[in-house]
């Protein structure tokens, strides 16, 4: 219950300091929605309380990172099974769809991909909509439930200012639509540059606005050469200037381990398997799609690459995060160091949770030295948002 009730504590404070950025009225219905503590059973969680401006918009509670890293929803003792993704830097995964050239598949929100965007034609809406019914997270009993809290609260003009008068009918013809729309407000929320400000040292680095140290600079070099990362997480901007988003929304297995201490291991209503449940990503959503299960198999074990923005931000130096779908790693240095190791003999690491389709060619043995890893431990730090250049 103290956890519980820490995360309702940094909830509330999330909700006034997060941002002074200038708002539309779908953004600011969005961030309503996002901080409202009263769109769960019981009342008390919000969006926030796993995604948490301070930390990037991932999980905001440092003793639950150190630990098991997913997150209690809000019937206390019930956990999620996965460490909160980032809400940030999201918006531009496109519709999941398969391609053929690389044989990977691309898009959807979620590490499993399960929001496709194949219903709304946008992932971010779609995911943002999962967790209110999700008994494992705020655990709201239908979307009529959802609405008609939503209809109560003290921002319910906005929602009609911004969809229309009637737009929160409890009418039951009604619900579907305005389910939909309390998802697509929250995306536009997750998608405003007050999620996505692209203020890092980094971008103003490419904006010539400061130099990189000459370790970050090291670090930049390794990322995009001998340690590969920038395969996967595109550090180049795009093809019109665009920032990049560090991530092409493709999916992985790293052959990380598994996290004993994961709590949805003890949760027999809701995980029968126990302690021998197998998270086996994409490949077990794909397995549930008929048409798409051909591809399930050489999916086993992939993940969502998330984005590195803000992969170091947080409130003060010694807060603790956690880093993969799982939370094992515990610091940058740890993860990259697993990058670097994974398979080289004696590097003591467990063996990987789904041994299927483990990625060997970019990863496992990149015969970084310990000081390589620092670097490029220094450069993902320039990632970070609200850096200001100093003056010219």
């Amino acid at each position: 219950m103290k956890t519980a009730l820490s995360i309702v504590a940094i909830v509330a404070l999330f909700g006034l300091v997060a941002g002074a950025q200038q708002l539309s009225p779908i953004e600011q219905l969005g961030k309503q929605l996002f901080f409202d503590t009263n769109l769960s059973s019981p009342p008390g969680q919000s969006c926030a309380a796993c995604h948490g401006p301070d930390v990037g918009f991932t999980g905001p509670v440092p003793e639950i990172n150190a630990g098991g890293a997913v997150y209690p929803g809000a019937q206390i003792p019930r956990f999620g099974n996965r460490k909160p993704p980032s809400a940030a830097y999201a918006g531009e995964s496109p519709v999941m769809f398969y391609e053929e050239k690389s044989e990977l598949i691309v898009g959807g929100m979620f590490w499993d991909g399960r929001a496709t965007g194949w219903t709304l034609g946008d992932p971010l809406a779609e995911q943002a909509m999962g967790p209110f019914l999700n008994p494992l997270e705020q655990n709201l009993g239908s979307a009529s439930e959802v609405i008609s809290n939503v209809a109560a609260s003290s921002y319910a003009g906005l929602f009609e200012q911004v969809w229309g008068a009637g737009s929160l009918s409890l009418d039951p013809a009604n619900i579907p639509m305005a389910y939909v729309r309390v998802g697509r407000s929250i995306a536009a929320y997750e998608r405003s540059t007050e999620v996505n400000p692209f203020s890092s040292k980094y971008d103003a680095y490419l904006k010539k606005q400061v130099k990189l140290t000459t370790m970050e600079r090291r670090g930049m070099h390794l990322f995009a050469g001998k340690a590969k990362c920038a395969n996967c997480h595109i550090a180049k901007p795009g093809k019109n200037g665009e920032p990049p988003l560090f991530t092409d929304f493709t999916y992985d297995n790293l052959g990380v381990p598994k996290n004993p201490d994961n709590p949805f291991y003890t949760e027999p209503e809701f995980n029968p398997a126990g302690a021998n449940w197998i998270d086996v990503g994409l490949g077990g959503f794909l397995e549930s799609v008929p048409e798409w299960s051909s591809l399930a198999e050489d999916n086993y074990g992939k993940q969502k690459v998330p984005t590195l923005r803000n992969v170091d931000k947080r409130p003060y130096p010694n807060f603790a995060k956690a880093y993969t779908h799982n939370g094992y790693f515990k610091s940058l240095k740890e993860i990259v160091h697993f990058y670097n190791t994974r398979d080289v003999a004696g590097a003591g690491w467990p063996p990987p949770e789904v041994s299927e389709n483990v990625n060997t060619r970019e990863l496992g043995n990149l015969r970084l030295s310990d000081a390589d890893e620092d670097a490029i431990v220094e450069f993902l730090k320039t990632l970070t948002d609200g850096y200001v250049p100093p003056a010219p």
